[in-house]
């Protein structure tokens, strides 16, 4: 086959070779809910010419891998130049639409960094076609993207379910670029993208089924075989695979034949930590040299709950206008940490101390309670604090305080360091709290941190009878030698008592 044949065959289904292929990187909720990150902007990353192949080809994966994805798309191919077109002018610039697979070799995704160049670059990890459809013909609302795998469907849904609409993507990519007629932009793949095999077959179809005539792509047919696999490590990284790479690559942890995930904090040390008070736990570590663990300044809304789960985090910044704008709307990270917190965990927000907004209300509350959320803990006010308090869910904060955040706050970042009441919280870490107040334990410490403080628990309530008993303080608390002793040998059951002693 000559090269010129090579590339007719390559370029069959389109309209005119593109200059480039622009690949969005997370566009359906459907994709975001399954990766458990919802991105508040569309991103990007190029796709080489060479990596397109036609309906009916075959698609290597290298011998020696084993993480070859899939991903059904919808192919929009540029019809007229486009520059800082407005959102509403922009999807007059598509002239078609298509099936597209864009492939990836998770093998040697985590060595390009995210700019997906040897993972999604290969040649013929791109196919597309084998029809067009003429985007005049349909709403840009009510494409359809489905694929299927050795003849069984595992992708659907439809551009309603995009987190960012076509026209929003075409008006975001000509702010920086100009689109060229014969552009391919992939918009993204929905839930269902997983692993093939040497043997397996592809098969994506777009189409407009509510449209006159249900125009349709045809279906876009695509063969995996194995391929050379002898990587020169002189050259470069070679592939590489761990459990994040398996997961992300079959969906989920389950589909990847991977055991279920440890949980950071087990059923038994929760109730360790439950029952242990926050004062002991405190002391415990200052023991053990930290000192710097309490979140200062906050209470319960509803005194006698106690408190415990793993840290998730969201973070708030000063009041600025103009940041304001860009960041407070829409699905900022407020309503994202919210709709992200996880069953057993605690939301930590940080707001400086500033008591003058609130940083969450009776709605966000009751979303946490809905995601099964261990409680909330901010160091800045609470709107609607006698409604939340009565939530059956553990809130701490600074104090109720009518106003809404845009009074003092910008929402900024989820799921990062923060600095609550004065003291540095990050996700994982350990939150326990109680009447006393809210402390935060490193996760490599709270077993053994639990355990002391239930031990010291169980000496001060023996103590504590021995003062209602009549015996003085003195040698008594702390201990001296002669009463650890008797305390032990109450501890193994013997007949030492204190009782009717002096001391």
């Amino acid at each position: 086959m000559t090269i010129e044949t090579a590339a007719d065959a390559r370029f069959s289904a389109l309209p005119l070779p593109p200059g480039k292929i622009i690949a969005v990187h997370l566009s359906y909720a459907s994709r975001a809910a399954q990766r458990g990150r919802r991105p508040q902007h569309p991103s990007y990353f190029l796709k080489p010419a060479s990596s397109l192949a036609a309906s009916g080809s075959v698609v290597e994966r290298p011998a020696g891998t084993e993480l070859l994805a899939f991903e059904g798309e919808v192919a929009l191919i540029v019809g007229t130049a486009a520059r800082y077109v407005p959102l509403e002018e922009a999807w007059g610039h598509i002239g078609w639409l298509t099936a597209a697979n864009d492939l990836g070799l998770y093998d040697l995704r985590s060595n390009d960094k995210g700019s997906n160049l040897r993972n999604k670059g290969r040649d013929g990890y791109t196919p597309i076609g084998p029809g067009l459809i003429d985007a005049r013909q349909v709403s840009p609302d009510g494409v359809r993207v489905r694929t299927w795998l050795r003849g069984e469907l595992v992708q659907e849904d439809t551009s309603a379910g995009l987190l960012f609409p076509f026209a929003q993507i075409v008006a975001d990519l000509s702010q920086h670029l100009t689109l060229e007629p014969g552009d391919i932009i992939l918009t993204g793949t929905p839930a269902g993208s997983s692993v093939a095999v040497p043997g397996d077959v592809i098969e994506v179809e777009v189409d407009a089924p509510d449209a006159p005539g249900a125009p349709s792509s045809g279906r876009l047919v695509t063969t995996v075989v194995e391929g050379r696999g002898d990587f020169d490590p002189a050259l470069g990284s070679l592939p590489q695979v761990d459990d994040l790479q398996r997961e992300e690559a079959w969906g989920s942890r389950e589909a990847a034949g991977l055991p279920a995930p440890a949980p950071a904090l087990s059923a038994a040390l929760r109730e360790k930590l439950r029952a242990a008070p926050v004062a002991g736990l405190s002391q415990q570590l200052r023991k053990r040299g930290l000192d710097a663990v309490s979140i200062d300044g906050v209470r319960p809304l509803r005194p006698g709950v106690k408190l415990v789960g793993t840290a998730a985090t969201l973070r708030f910044v000063p009041f600025r206008e103009d940041l304001f704008a860009a960041r407070g709307g829409g699905y900022n990270a407020q309503k994202r940490a919210f709709d992200a917190v996880g069953e057993g965990e605690v939301l930590v927000i940080e707001a400086r101390g500033e008591r003058g907004s609130g940083t969450l209300g009776d709605i966000l509350a009751l979303r946490a309670k809905a995601r099964g959320a261990a409680g909330i803990v901010t160091d800045g006010g609470v709107r609607d604090s006698a409604v939340v308090a009565g939530i059956d869910l553990p809130v701490f904060g600074a104090g109720p305080h009518p106003a809404v955040l845009g009074r003092r706050h910008v929402p900024w970042d989820v799921n990062v360091t923060v600095a609550c009441g004065g003291a540095t919280v990050q996700p994982g870490d350990i939150i326990v709290g109680d009447d006393d107040g809210v402390i935060v334990i490193p996760p490599a410490l709270a077993e053994e941190v639990a355990d002391a403080a239930l031990a010291q628990e169980e000496e001060d309530a023996w103590i504590a009878e021995q003062v209602e008993a009549g015996h003085p303080v003195d040698g008594l608390f702390p201990m001296n030698a002669e009463w650890r002793a008797r305390y032990e040998a109450a501890r193994a059951g013997g007949n030492d008592s204190a009782g009717g002693q002096g001391a």
